[in-house]
């Protein structure tokens, strides 16, 4: 059977039929480029988690609460707590592998107010995400580089600094999925020798092996730990730092949202996305327990407050050494932040080709030259800039903005991640959900891991808005008051959903027309 030129050798004709027929039957084009294979598709994942960009950027909610039981013990539990929701979202990817797959299951498995709730928060939280990655990797940038070209980190050098960071990753992801994949591709194999050559070299450096370190429950809340938390219990500093892996161990759902364009999507969405947070959980565990060893006393770490890893570096690692991991942490948070704009942009495209935004005409419009979706790529990249440029000019009653932002981005992503798994619970075994996809885990499974994601979420939430981020508290509800709004007075009596029944069977002339005005032969 002929292969299918530049989508791989693995991938027959037959195959690609199979993936634009499971496309056709849900009533949309094939406009994207199906060119991902399945270790791009685990790559975009695995760069957006990026141990390297929120494991190293929040280290201090770690290092500046419960101290190495944090990493030790924290992380781990912080991954399964991760790991669940993205066991939940595979099964549900292989059955419905779409664009913007949060989207079409929360309305598939729902109706049409739970996929458009559902697409807004993920939405906000992909917009909030990318301009926390983005002004995290200005900060990493400006610590490790900075005071070598004079930077001074003022308002206007911060928003310029992560308007350009986030041009470019806009117009790469502009010129198409082939040159995204390649870099992503490449930001996967980075992201381990980095984190395998940081871990080595922390080890080397550590002034001896205090395994028991990892496992020590201390409390630097409060003025130990340079304001990082506020006064607490040790057991409540402790789950506090649950959001370093928890926002760490995000983004998998690039997997779902990058479906059509990749190949044999069915088997290599669930794969991608549960594989990305086993290698993610497992590297980063290793990478910052030797960090944590390499620490010469914890007090005076949790002292260092947000600054903590350049502090430890600079006193335990040779300068030339210091400087090559400190490029390669850089370059792969930028990539972390391109595939980002990939997973937002397809969002944003997915929920726009069924009328769910403003403008959605044209942020639905696929380039014919690049087979991406410009508009979304780049409407959602302005959003981020100015997110950031909100943040960073706005002190919310003395809190770190950073730590907002991150509340916020946790709460908001895994409410979208939670809505279609609790629907999927209910659904499976009717006419909406009547059998799982090639990936199956059988219901049994399933049904446990959902069950676990929904209690996972109420965990989430009550940490996510105890002070000093209790400001995301307000703003969630204050989201979620306007949505309300939105859909009442607007939305219930425009919005339509996805397409079914009649609907996809009258959509065929449409789909024929739209797959020929990209070039796309079927």
């Amino acid at each position: 059977m002929a292969a299918n030129p530049g989508s791989g050798s693995d991938y027959s004709d037959v195959d690609r039929h199979q993936d634009i027929k499971v496309l056709h039957d849900m009533g949309y084009a094939q406009e994207l480029d199906r060119r991902m294979s399945k270790f791009s598709n685990f790559a975009i994942s695995f760069s957006i988690i990026c141990i390297l960009s929120g494991g190293i950027n929040s280290l201090a909610q770690a290092t500046s609460g419960a101290g190495g039981a944090a990493i030790g013990l924290g992380w781990p539990l912080g991954c399964v707590i991760s790991g669940v929701f993205a066991l939940a979202m595979a099964q549900i990817s292989s059955a419905y592998p779409t664009a913007g797959g949060l989207y079409h299951w929360g309305s598939i498995l729902g109706n049409r107010f739970t996929g458009w709730l559902t697409a807004w928060f993920n939405l906000l939280g992909l917009v909030t995400v990318l301009g926390a990655i983005n002004v995290g990797t200005y900060y990493f940038f400006f610590g490790a580089f900075g005071p070598r070209f004079g930077m001074e980190d003022t308002l206007t050098v911060r928003i310029a600094c992560v308007a350009v960071i986030t041009i470019i990753q806009a117009l790469i992801n502009h010129f198409g999925i082939r040159l995204t994949a390649k870099l992503t591709d490449f930001s996967g194999s980075l992201i381990f020798v980095t984190a395998i050559a940081l871990t080595i070299v922390c080890l080397a450096a550590a002034p001896s092996y205090d395994i028991a370190r990892l496992f020590t429950f201390s409390n630097y809340s409060g003025d130990a730990g340079a304001g990082v938390w506020p006064q607490v219990s040790e057991w409540w500093v402790f789950l506090l730092g649950l959001l370093l892996p928890i926002y760490t161990i995000t983004g998998y759902d690039a997997s779902a949202h990058t479906s059509e364009e990749t190949i044999k999507a069915a088997h290599s969405v669930p794969r991608g996305m549960v594989s990305s947070v086993i290698w993610s959980s497992v590297f980063g565990y290793i990478m910052l327990c030797a960090f944590v060893l390499m620490i010469p006393n914890m007090d005076d770490a949790a002292k260092q407050g947000w600054n903590v890893f350049f502090w430890a570096m600079d006193a335990q690692v040779n300068p030339i050494v210091k400087d090559i991991l400190y490029l390669a942490i850089f370059v792969s948070q930028f990539l972390c932040g391109l595939a980002t704009v990939t997973s937002l942009s397809r969002m944003m495209f997915a929920f726009s080709r069924d009328g769910g935004l403003p403008a959605s005409k044209t942020l639905a419009k696929i380039s014919p030259k690049h087979r991406t979706p410009v508009a979304a790529i780049w409407t959602g990249s302005i959003l981020s800039v100015l997110f950031v440029w909100f943040t960073s000019a706005v002190t919310i009653a003395g809190a770190s903005a950073y730590s907002i932002v991150v509340s916020c981005t946790v709460i908001f992503l895994f409410f979208s991640f939670a809505i279609p798994i609790a629907l999927g619970l209910i659904a499976y075994g009717s006419k909406k959900w009547p059998q799982m996809g090639p990936w199956n885990m059988g219901r049994g499974l399933y049904s446990l891991v959902a069950v676990l994601s929904v209690i996972s979420m109420i965990l989430i939430f009550v940490i996510g808005i105890q002070p000093p981020n209790d400001w995301a508290l307000y703003i969630t509800v204050g989201f979620v008051v306007v949505t309300a709004i939105i859909w009442v007075a607007f939305e219930s009596r425009r919005f339509q959903g996805p397409p079914i029944g009649d609907q996809i069977r009258k959509r065929a002339k449409d789909i024929a027309a739209a797959e020929a005005a990209v070039g796309e032969k079927g």
